[in-house]
């Protein structure tokens, strides 16, 4: 963090900017009001989540830690309040955690309506585009009489045991869907190679513009991030999402978001067999998909705000 801190400070010191936009930059944030001298531009503070929140199983150090974390932070925005001047939610106020961020701290529902603006969440793109679902198909090779599940685990080399996993259960599901097509999509730092292979499985290293796959797919199987999950959502995909085990930002924060959307169905790999997964793949393709809307005006609303800066 210091390390990265340092190359922006370099940068900034060198070049002058009118303005800084820190999304999910923590080192950025934390060291500016470590150092608040440092600001010598209007600096806009962006995040999807707010507030550490310790596992169930992480036992009173880790609830220690979070607690000291957050008491921290809520600190360092009491003594510089004007250090950020926009602090943008990507979200609105129901997608905040009802959680305390520790004993004798506020919840962080109160705090964060209190401390930050709302843009609603920004996909990057226009699930409109994607209407005729049957034209988007065509164009990337996908028939309309089969039934596509894609599989995709994001870009760290940690969702190769889920890869295996719902590859193993593809056969399972296959024979109760007979036009069932999967795909795998391995990302940077998985081999393909690697991956189990089975009859009428596809294995892909990279797929360009994934988002539009998923608009396109009948189902998705995914692990528990808030972009992809929030992609599948705005394009009303059904899908499985399998949150990291110990990632309290998936565990909680996007479960939460997810649930008030009622979007997607959450797994947990740990109990997860070939079989359940394959149970779930069929059940979910039956459901009927009856989101809440996704906002297609986060991005404006963002940048309304960010622009008064300008």
């Amino acid at each position: 963090m210091v390390n990265n801190f340092m190359v922006f400070h370099d940068i900034v010191r060198d070049e002058p900017y009118d303005l800084w936009i820190g999304d999910e930059a923590w080192e950025l944030d934390y060291y500016l009001h470590e150092n608040p001298e440092e600001k010598r531009a209007a600096y806009v503070w962006m995040t999807d989540f707010v507030g550490w929140i310790p596992m169930h199983d992480g036992g009173d150090r880790e609830r220690f830690l979070t607690t000291d974390y957050n008491a921290e932070m809520i600190e360092q925005i009491a003594r510089y309040p004007r250090l950020r001047d926009r602090a943008i939610f990507v979200g609105n106020p129901d997608d905040i955690v009802s959680d305390p961020f520790g004993d004798d701290l506020p919840l962080i529902s109160d705090w964060t309506k209190q401390h930050f603006d709302f843009s609603g969440y920004i996909t990057g793109f226009d699930p409109a585009a994607f209407a005729d679902r049957e034209a988007l198909r065509a164009e990337l090779g996908y028939r309309h009489d089969e039934t596509v599940c894609i599989i995709t685990v994001g870009g760290s080399g940690v969702g190769g045991h889920l890869l295996r996993r719902v590859i193993e259960a593809f056969p399972i599901a296959k024979d109760r869907i007979p036009n069932l097509r999967m795909i795998a999509v391995a990302g940077p730092r998985i081999d393909p190679e690697s991956l189990p292979t089975a009859d009428g499985l596809e294995v892909r290293a990279y797929v360009h513009e994934l988002y539009r796959h998923l608009a396109a797919c009948d189902i998705a199987v995914v692990q528990g991030g808030l972009s992809t999950t929030m992609e599948l959502t705005a394009n009303r995909r059904p899908f499985l999402y399998f949150p990291l085990r110990h990632h309290f930002e998936q565990n909680f924060h996007v479960r939460h978001r997810l649930e008030r959307y009622g979007a997607g169905r959450c797994m947990d790999y740990a109990t997860a067999t070939p079989e359940t997964i394959a149970d779930a793949i069929v059940a979910e393709l039956s459901r009927n998909v009856d989101y809440r809307p996704v906002e297609t005006d986060g991005a404006a609303r963002a940048a309304e705000r960010i622009a008064e800066l300008l």
